[in-house]
């Protein structure tokens, strides 16, 4: 291929955009190296959770046999995916508060006025965030090995793509969030108005089946909610299974999500040309 061919109609070609792409990964994770207690929260939260309340859960809270598992599992064995795609939603709103940040410092516009296109610049964000949210998964995993939990080993590989693709969706939907949020301090009040909620009514705590014999209500809320198809996906994958079902909603959910968060930080259609601007 010759060079002209190379080169795209906006100018440039394959290693223009490689090097945009690293220069989006290494401030990401400079920014991850130089916040270490954004990397001890990380694991705090599932920690507390795998330490205090499964070890509390267990005498009350029996999990039966359902797919993936091939017998009954300790009730820290059913929270364990739960706890992972957690992670990855904090982080993804994490990430999100980040952009927030750089816009009202002014930051964002560095990479606003880039003239690589806008959506090259979104996702190439989007997908440095998902390797920061995997290595903090992976950390976890790890940690919970230690305290006994064994999934197959093949299942440390085969959980890889569901965690890029639950990593993405959570994390294109926190980019989402922060387009139409201008001031840093109202982020934090709507990351726990989406956070809790989205956790919370899902099945990385319990079984449906459990949430719809006590309430018919809740379970339609958490067959409807997308982080509930994200740990599912995980949960299956981290035994070398594949929830069809999981894997195409997680798919779509990514795809609305990013075509919006491209949409609303486009300075001509989105949120934030009617908001005055991507700068800060």
């Amino acid at each position: 291929m010759s060079v002209p061919q190379a080169i795209g109609r906006d100018g440039f070609g394959p290693l223009q955009y490689l090097i945009c792409l690293r220069g989006i990964a290494w401030r990401e994770a400079l920014r991850f190296v130089h916040q270490r207690e954004r990397f001890i929260s990380a694991l705090v939260r599932p920690l507390v959770w795998l330490f205090i309340f499964a070890a509390g859960f267990r005498q009350i809270l029996g999990v039966s046999i359902i797919p993936p598992y091939q017998t009954y599992v300790l009730y820290e064995v059913y929270v364990t995916p739960g706890l992972i795609a957690m992670i990855q939603l904090f982080n993804g709103m994490q990430s999100s508060l980040s952009m927030v940040y750089d816009r009202e410092m002014g930051n964002m516009r560095m990479l606003l006025v880039s003239p690589f296109p806008r959506w090259y610049l979104l996702t190439s964000k989007l997908l440095a965030s998902t390797v920061v949210s995997i290595l903090q998964v992976y950390a976890y995993l790890f940690i919970a090995w230690l305290w006994g939990i064994e999934p197959p080993l093949w299942g440390y590989v085969s959980v890889l793509p569901a965690l890029a693709l639950s990593g993405m969706m959570l994390g294109s939907l926190g980019m989402l969030l922060s387009s139409a949020i201008r001031q840093l301090e109202n982020f934090a009040g709507v990351m726990n108005f989406v956070i809790f909620p989205m956790f919370f009514a899902s099945s990385a705590l319990y079984p449906l089946w459990l949430v719809q014999q006590s309430s018919p209500v809740v379970y339609t809320i958490c067959w409807l909610n997308p982080f509930t198809y994200a740990v599912e996906l995980i949960r299956f994958a981290l035994y070398i299974e594949i929830d069809r079902l999981s894997l195409a909603v997680v798919v779509v959910m990514t795809t609305v999500f990013t075509t919006g968060a491209i949409i609303a930080y486009d300075p001509a259609r989105g949120l934030i040309a009617r908001r005055g601007g991507g700068g800060g």
